[in-house]
């Protein structure tokens, strides 16, 4: 029997020499964290079209006419999406209330970001899983911010008043839930790629390549 199609949003920043995996450019130089961004966005784009059922697409910060974009868009077959807002959260808010309420109206969206390497297609489809008996799902990074987000129906409370950025996100999007009333679902806590540790990790684990 055919997988229940299901949206799965991956938020990512056109790269960019200089802007993107910055607290990375002290060890692998401007043009290698943008490289590395763009093994990240690929790697994530080739593990989200994986899970089972789920319509996959991308969300850009930045022209969606970019050429590593639009590359993106062909050797995955995903739609390409402009993100809009002036910070993460009313980002994301915005995506949710574009794919939960207009066209066909889906029951239940996930949105990751690319830059967690460890988290795997069971992560994915056990979030979509979640979203049949909870109004909300979150994958926790250890550094106390969060690499998934889904919600059964829109939501543009869960992400208002989050110090984006910090390490108190989570928390404070757990208490955005409770304050609202939504049951929320807990994925295993993951690391995501951020500094030189979290590089040397990935590779010695085999997440990245070298």
């Amino acid at each position: 029997m055919p997988a229940e199609p299901w949206p799965l949003l991956v938020f990512t920043r056109v790269p960019r020499v200089g802007l993107v995996k910055t607290r990375l450019i002290p060890a692998l130089g401007a043009q290698g964290a943008c490289g590395l961004h763009r093994q990240l966005v690929s790697a994530t784009l080739q593990r989200a079209r994986a899970a089972r059922g789920a319509q996959v697409q991308l969300w850009v910060a930045g022209d969606a006419a970019d050429a590593f974009v639009l590359d993106c868009a062909r050797r995955f077959q995903v739609p390409v999406l402009e993100q809009r807002g002036t910070d993460l959260g009313q980002r994301m808010a915005d995506a949710f209330h574009r794919v939960l309420t207009e066209g066909d109206r889906a029951a239940g969206c996930v949105l990751i970001g690319t830059d967690c390497p460890a988290q795997t297609v069971a992560d994915l489809e056990q979030a979509h899983q979640a979203l049949r008996s909870h109004d909300a799902v979150l994958q926790p990074a250890e550094d106390g911010g969060y690499v998934l987000v889904g919600c059964r129906r829109a939501q543009p409370g869960l992400f208002e008043a989050i110090d984006w950025g910090s390490a108190r996100v989570t928390e404070q999007t757990v208490q955005r839930a409770t304050a609202l009333g939504l049951t929320l679902h807990r994925l295993r806590t993951v690391p995501d790629l951020d500094d030189a540790a979290d590089l040397q990790r990935a590779q010695a684990l085999g997440w990245i390549e070298r």
